[in-house]
């Protein structure tokens, strides 16, 4: 099979595609045919040699990416003949092997694919959609809340605008450049800001009318996240999440905040009722449903790299996908 293999820490193009023994499944395993494979920023750390929030770096050489989409085509010793040619999606956990042809993984991972949802749509839902659903968990929205959402046109803020919506609140959608907040507009923000544009918090004051936000669902921090913080009104929600998020600052005072670093997040939805899987199971639901649906930026398996250049320069729209 052809995959995709880190060698060294370093740049980007450090991420060989190359041709790579085909991996046998184990007892209770089944193999992939892979026809979509998740792109992750923890994945551009780890690329780097930062480990982020996971325990240790992956021994070396590493094909990377945890999220695959596809058919299956084998199956290990023991494992029930009924997956065999079913479309399946799974997130693998803490072992990579994501960005191949090919991918092997306990059949407890997988999630067969409702029909109507293609690859691509349910591997972005197997992570970025558990993940969305269970930040929102720390802090739902309601009908007569105005939320803040920076980032909107990425993975995880597309997600989060349609749950707002879906909730009945007034949501705000932030993004660098016309071209995604044309985005944001379209995926149902009431109002799409380019927080790159001065003065841009003046605008949703306008907007709003006197109306003070109630909840900022903050993953990325920085100036843009501070000026949103600055726009909740007194009791309003902070909600700080993702292990690549700079943080709060003095803006913040007096509002209720929450964080949700990548070490909590997992825990605390691994305690919830079903765990993580129930949150996958619902997350495929609600796309299958078309209550939520993932934007998705598709490279081929070959452009690994210029899919990490692009993540990491904010350069994509929505969950990146490699498709062999």
């Amino acid at each position: 099979m052809h995959a995709v293999r880190l060698h060294s820490f370093g740049p980007p193009e450090n991420l060989v595609h190359e041709k790579t023994e085909d991996p046998v499944p184990g007892p209770g395993q089944v193999r992939i045919a892979v026809a979509a494979a998740g792109v992750h920023l923890l994945d551009t750390a780890l690329r780097e040699g930062r480990r982020g929030p996971l325990p240790a770096l992956p021994e070396l050489p590493t094909v990377p990416g945890r999220e695959v989409a596809g058919v299956v085509d084998a199956l290990g010793d023991g494992t029930d003949a009924s997956w065999l040619g079913r479309r399946v999606v799974a997130h693998l956990g803490p072992v990579p092997g994501g960005y191949a042809e090919l991918a092997v993984t306990d059949t407890d991972r997988l999630h067969e694919i409702p029909a109507n949802l293609d690859f691509a749509a349910a591997v972005a839902m197997i992570g970025t959609g558990r993940t969305a659903l269970g930040i929102a968990g720390f802090a739902e929205p309601g009908a007569d809340d105005v939320v803040v959402v920076p980032a909107a046109a990425g993975g995880i803020g597309t997600l989060l605008v349609q749950h707002a919506k879906n909730a009945g609140a007034t949501v705000v959608g932030l993004a660098g450049g016309p071209e995604k907040t044309a985005r944001v507009r379209a995926n149902g923000a009431d109002l799409a800001v380019d927080y790159t544009a001065p003065g841009w918090p003046d605008e949703v004051r306008a907007f709003l009318a006197g109306r003070p936000a109630t909840l900022v669902y903050d993953g990325v921090g920085g100036e843009a996240a501070r000026e949103a913080v600055a726009l909740l009104g007194p009791g309003g929600r902070h909600l700080v999440f993702g292990w690549s998020a700079e943080g709060i600052g003095d803006e913040a005072r007096g509002h209720f905040v929450e964080g949700v670093s990548a070490s909590v997040l997992g825990p605390e939805m691994l305690r919830r009722a079903g765990g993580l899987r129930a949150l996958e199971e619902r997350a495929l639901d609600e796309a299958a449903r078309g209550r939520l649906r993932p934007a998705v930026t598709r490279l081929p398996l070959s452009g690994a790299a210029a899919a990490h250049r692009a993540l990491q320069t904010r350069g994509t729209v929505g969950k990146v996908v490699l498709e062999p």
